[in-house]
Parts: structure tokens; C-alpha cells; sequence
């Protein structure tokens, strides 16, 4: 029975699927108040525990205290209610690259009860669009250097009441920032429920159809307190730094959610470029690293150079699989493990990981604490030890999508089936086998193939195509187109470009097929399906 919401706007929970859908959640030792607003716990209730003047965040040139961030947040929040007209359970979306802004709007939406939608910068109004129209957006949090596109959206949008700029810079002088200046820097936070929604991750399949992942404010503690007090033993000493964006759960839990739970500081990049990372990691001596392993090996080639990594205590990798080659370099140059772990947007973040004391080379390790995993068939049985088969998973988070068919295909008998082919040995240790389906990861991003191939068949140019992942030892993959061309044009190396330049314009630039083949027919079942096994045997 779920405890009595806060949310005025009761959206969020009547789209929640039947409890009787959801996976089995094993909350033993995760234990909070019936009333929890979790921006006020990494904020306002740090405060209180004295933490006030420790670093909190770092970016854009500026440090900010915890006592800063909380008025900065409270501020924000009571321009969010008292001048934007937010009620709680209304869905806000933010815009923005990864900046302490990002984070303080993020924190006063929280608190303010709203359900919060992250996006990421490099998304086109297109695909802006069926975020808002999905979740049923009504306001708008942007960084006025990323406007156009919202405003392209907020056009098409039946349901964007209010799109509102703030600075992302540290001067503060932009709409939403006007409004808070003068704000009281106390501010009574919404009386969530620990199970009223906080935040929904937005995840793409491989329909490339959007589907909304719902998060509760307990679950926002429960990653922290279980993965980063557990696994990494975050303590206020550490200083984070990282790669992913604070749209992707990973790295709002890495990148703001496990310091800010434990008093310790982040460090947010615009461009978390390997070198940009290093020269963090030097100059504020960051302890706590997460990114994939491409820039890791950057990193390692860096240190040939001369860079000074010593400060580093944590290097996490996720968002592709962590080479053996990378795993051992690493310890052997730093004399620390790397840890490898798996975690998805269902589940909001790492359930499998390496830990310090317990770490080897092409494995993902045990489950994290609350946890619990084993490996079955096609029918749910579990699989004989050492017997690729698919990945279920079950703890104190799990998967509900919001308003999606697509729950009973991930959740099955209180198990979350994650889309992964792993094996489980005799210890118990979890090992990567490959993906269920056609998601190609690529330098951390997952993207879903089919959405390229509607960007690449809106170009005049293409008949058909058919896109698939294709091995790349700096990326882990790339994507690779396999197009079809219609009469009269020619496949040379400015077709090549000008497909490219579309897709860019079309969706993210960063989901561009960096291989394209032209090909005369592309292999396809009786039934007209394309044979993507076929496009991937064509190397």
C-alpha cells in the first residue's frame, strides 16, 4: 500500500503501472520516514549536520558551500512556486550541460515537489518533443545558451505551459535566476512521500520509442546509501569527478547524488573531455572518477605523458564493457583495481559491482548490497552455472515505466530482466556475455538503431538502411550504417558526409553513423524483416 502523496497534480502516480507489475522490492535495511524530500536531505538536512561549509560544488570557476547551495536551491524553489505557479507533481524539464546550475534547478524542482525530467543538450526539439508529450511536461528549465531547440519544442508542445531560462555560467543573470535573487533563502519543501516520484529517466529501446522510468525519492537515498557508502565508501574527504551526463542516472548519482549524500564535493565539466577530466583531477586533487573505459584508456596514455593521477582512490567504470587489457594497465600504473560495474536507468543505477578488496579482470562481481541476481532462459528458469543466459535482477529499486505495455516485457514473476546475457560461476561472480538486443553502446551512449535509421530514411537520398553496432577499440562500437540508395544517387564520400550532417541535424549528433556502406539490396527475412545478424556478419 502506497503512502498518501503529496502531488497535487497526480499525473505521475496514476501512470504508474499495478503494483502487481511491479518487481519484488527487497527494502530490508533501507529504512526511511514516511515524509522524505530527498533534495532537502542532500541539501538543507547537511546543513544541519554541520557540513554547511564544506565544498559542495565545483564548476564554471566557482566553489559553493553546502550553506550556499541550500539558499541557492531555496531561492529557486520559491520562484519555481511562487512565480512560475509550479504545483507539486507537475513535470519539469531540464535542459542543460553539466553545471553546478544544473544541479541547484534540479535540487528546487525536488523540493518543490515537482517530478523531475533531466535531458541532455545534445537532444533536437524533435526528440524534446516526445519527452514533454510522454511525461506530459509543464514546465521548462533550460540554460539560455541552449534555447533554441526548446523554444522550437515548446511550439509543438499541447503541454509546455512555461519554458524559463536560467544562466549556466556563474553570472546568474537570466530570467529564472532575476526571479530568485531576491527570494527568501528559507523555504518549506514539498511533504513528499518517500514513495511519491521524484524523478523519471528517460531510456530509448530498441524501437527507439522513449519510455519513462519512475523513481521514487526513497530510491534516490537508496543508491547512495546502499552502492556509495557500500561499495565506494564515500566519505566528505572525497572529491568527484566524471564523465556522464547529469541526464543519464548514472551520473546524477555519481556526479551529485553519492557526494552530496555524504558531505563530500563534484566537480561538473561542460565538456568532460579526457583532458578536461585530467586537469580536474589535478589541480582539486579528485578522488572519486566515474567513466567508461575509452577515456580511461586516455587517461592511461595521459600518464605516459606525465599526468598526475595519484589522487584517484575510485576509478568506476560503466556504460560499456571494461576490457581486460584497460583493467590490468590500470593496476598496474596505479596499483588500484578499477571497478567494474553494470547498472541501467530501470534500476536508477550500479546493482553489480567490483569492490576494492574483491576484483578481477572481465567481471562484473557480485551484487551490490540489497541486491539479488541469478541467470535464466527465455522461460524464466534459472540456468545451469557457467550457462550464458539472461540477466534478472531484484533489489530495494527495480523498473515501473511510466504508462508502458513494455513493464511485462522487463518484469517478470518480481524480477527485473535487464536486456543482458551474462554468466554466473561457481562463486557466484557475474560475468558479461552481450546484449539481448540491437542497443549499441558506444562510448558510454546507448543508442537504439532504429532510431538512426529513421533520421538516415527522412534524407531524400535513402531508399532503405539498416544500422547496427560495429566493434571500434576506442568506442567499444560505432555505429554503422548499411544504406540502400534511391535512383540517381551516387554512394562517394560526399554522400557519406552529407548522411552524417543530417543525422546530426535530425536527432543527437552524437547517435551519427560514423561507418556508412552503400549496398544494393539490404537481407531481410521472408517476412520483409531486415536480418541485422547478416549486416554485422558484413565487416
Amino acid at each position: 500500500m502506497m503512502l498518501p502523496s503529496a502531488h497535487v497534480d497526480t499525473f505521475a502516480r496514476d501512470n504508474l503501472p499495478p503494483e502487481s507489475a511491479w518487481p519484488d522490492l527487497l527494502l530490508e535495511g533501507f529504512a526511511y520516514p514516511d515524509r522524505l524530500n530527498a533534495a532537502v536531505e542532500l541539501t538543507d538536512r547537511m546543513v544541519e549536520r554541520g557540513f554547511g561549509d564544506n565544498t559542495a560544488l565545483i564548476g564554471n570557476g566557482r566553489r559553493r558551500t553546502y550553506k550556499e547551495l541550500s539558499d541557492w536551491t531555496n531561492r529557486l524553489a520559491h520562484a519555481l512556486v511562487d512565480d512560475l505557479g509550479l504545483k507539486p507533481g507537475n513535470r519539469v524539464l531540464i535542459r542543460s550541460a553539466n553545471n553546478p546550475a544544473m544541479v541547484a534547478c534540479w535540487l528546487a524542482a525536488t523540493k518543490a515537489g515537482a517530478v523531475v525530467v533531466n535531458t541532455m543538450p545534445m537532444l533536437r526539439a524533435g526528440e524534446l518533443t516526445a519527452i514533454v508529450d510522454k511525461a506530459e511536461v509543464s514546465h521548462a528549465l533550460c540554460d539560455t545558451r541552449l534555447m533554441d531547440e526548446m523554444t522550437a519544442c515548446a511550439k509543438s508542445s499541447k503541454f509546455l505551459k512555461s519554458v524559463v531560462g536560467f544562466d549556466g555560467t556563474s553570472n546568474h543573470d537570466a530570467e529564472l535566476d532575476r526571479l530568485a535573487l531576491e527570494k527568501p533563502v528559507q523555504f518549506a519543501a514539498a511533504d513528499t512521500a518517500q514513495d511519491d516520484v521524484a524523478l523519471l529517466g528517460f531510456t530509448s529501446g530498441t524501437t527507439g520509442s522513449p519510455k519513462a522510468t519512475m523513481h521514487f525519492h526513497r530510491d534516490l537515498l537508496i543508491i547512495a546509501d546502499g552502492y556509495a557508502r557500500d561499495v565506494l565508501g564515500v566519505v566528505p574527504e572525497d572529491v568527484f569527478v566524471g564523465s556522464p551526463p547529469l541526464a543519464f542516472t548514472f551520473g546524477l548519482g555519481g556526479l551529485a547524488i553519492f557526494p552530496l549524500r555524504f558531505g563530500a564535493a563534484a566537480t561538473l565539466l561542460e565538456t568532460a573531455s579526457p583532458p578536461n577530466m585530467i586537469e580536474i583531477i589535478e589541480k582539486y586533487r579528485a578522488t572519486v572518477c566515474f567513466t567508461a573505459p575509452t577515456a580511461y584508456r586516455a587517461m592511461l596514455a595521459a600518464m605516459e605523458e606525465g599526468a598526475d593521477l595519484s589522487s584517484l582512490r575510485a576509478a568506476v567504470s560503466a556504460g560499456e564493457t571494461l576490457p581486460a587489457p584497460v583493467y590490468h594497465d590500470w593496476q598496474e600504473k596505479t596499483g588500484k583495481p578499477m571497478l567494474d560495474g553494470i547498472g541501467a536507468t530501470e534500476m536508477l543505477h550500479i546493482f553489480i559491482s567490483n569492490r576494492f578488496d574483491d576484483h578481477k579482470a572481465a567481471c562484473t562481481g557480485k551484487p551490490v548490497r540489497g541486491y539479488e541476481a541469478r541467470i535464466v532462459d527465455d522461460a524464466g528458469q534459472e540456468v545451469a552455472t557457467g550457462t550464458v543466459g539472461r540477466l534478472a535482477v531484484r533489489g530495494p529499486t527495480g523498473c515501473r515505466y511510466l504508462a508502458d505495455d513494455r513493464q511485462l516485457d522487463y518484469v517478470r514473476d518480481g524480477w527485473n530482466i535487464t536486456g543482458d546475457s551474462f554468466t554466473m560461476d561457481a562463486e557466484g561472480y557475474l560475468h558479461f556475455a552481450a546484449r539481448n538486443d540491437d542497443m549499441i553502446v558506444s562510448s558510454g551512449y546507448n543508442i537504439a538503431g532504429p532510431e538512426v535509421e529513421a533520421a538516415l530514411l527522412s534524407h531524400p537520398a535513402v531508399a532503405e538502411c539498416g544500422v547496427v553496432g560495429a566493434p571500434d577499440i576506442t568506442r567499444g562500437s560505432i555505429v554503422q550504417a548499411h544504406v540502400v540508395l534511391a535512383d540517381g544517387y551516387r554512394g562517394d564520400a560526399r554522400m557519406v558526409k552529407d548522411l552524417q550532417d543530417h543525422v546530426k541535424a535530425t536527432i543527437a549528433p552524437y547517435k551519427y553513423p560514423r561507418d556508412i556502406r552503400f549496398i544494393g539490396a539490404l537481407p531481410k527475412t521472408a517476412t520483409g524483416k531486415i536480418q541485422r545478424f547478416a549486416l554485422r556478419e558484413q565487416r
